[in-house]
């Protein structure tokens, strides 16, 4: 479908205008909210996820193609609440506590809500009781943990640690991140895999839920 393709097109360019003409078009033309979705939006920030691992998007470019999806979003979402809205699964990111540090986090985030997940951002600074208290109340699938800086690095572990003394760590992956972050790391502290970049995480996270995080 061409306006479908011609969403995908604008979201890779960024323009968040035409993003929104396009949507408003395709529901004008009868198309499901979750066909936009799917097929325009999502497949749009996929191309965007494919440059940004392979060096030819950067930063900057990646948040302005985020924000051009958020603009057809806007308009779908009513559509979306209407009917039985399908996610691939739940996560939660939080930058540790001790650590500020969110642009890393907040890219993850955009990009995973842009491959179709439901993102729940926990915020910067975040105690392992917080973490813990996410889990419990959300029942995400998989937790992301950020850090930025060697000092804080510590806390991931224990929040790890946190989720196996509430009888949690059994109900959700978790994944960690951060420029410091090495997968030897990831491995002593007993995560389930760690990311170098946005479009590795997103990677990872399908890996890790496959085709059951939707149906559980």
């Amino acid at each position: 479908m061409e306006t479908l393709q011609n969403i995908a097109k604008a979201i890779e360019s960024g323009d968040a205008a035409q993003v929104r003409s396009f949507t408003a078009q395709a529901l004008e033309e009868g198309l499901s909210a979750e066909q936009i979705l799917n097929d325009g939006l999502v497949a749009g920030m996929a191309v965007v996820g494919k440059y940004f691992k392979a060096g030819e998007m950067y930063v900057p470019e990646v948040l302005t193609a985020a924000r051009a999806m958020k603009a057809g979003m806007e308009l779908i979402q009513p559509h979306l609440a209407k009917g039985a809205k399908t996610s691939k699964g739940k996560v939660v990111l939080g930058t540790v506590k001790g650590d500020i540090h969110d642009i890393g986090k907040n890219i993850v985030g955009m990009m995973l809500q842009g491959a179709g997940y439901e993102v729940i951002d926990a915020g910067i600074d975040v105690p392992k009781e917080k973490f813990a208290e996410f889990v419990e109340r959300e029942r995400p699938h998989v937790v992301g943990i950020s850090a930025l800086l060697t000092t804080t690095m510590g806390n991931m572990r224990q929040v790890i640690e946190e989720l196996e003394k509430r009888n949690l760590r059994t109900t959700v992956k978790v994944i960690i991140g951060g420029a410091p972050v090495t997968r030897q790391f990831s491995d002593e502290i007993r995560a389930d895999g760690s990311a170098s970049d946005a479009a590795s995480a997103v990677d990872l996270v399908n890996q890790l839920l496959g085709e059951d995080a939707g149906r559980r």
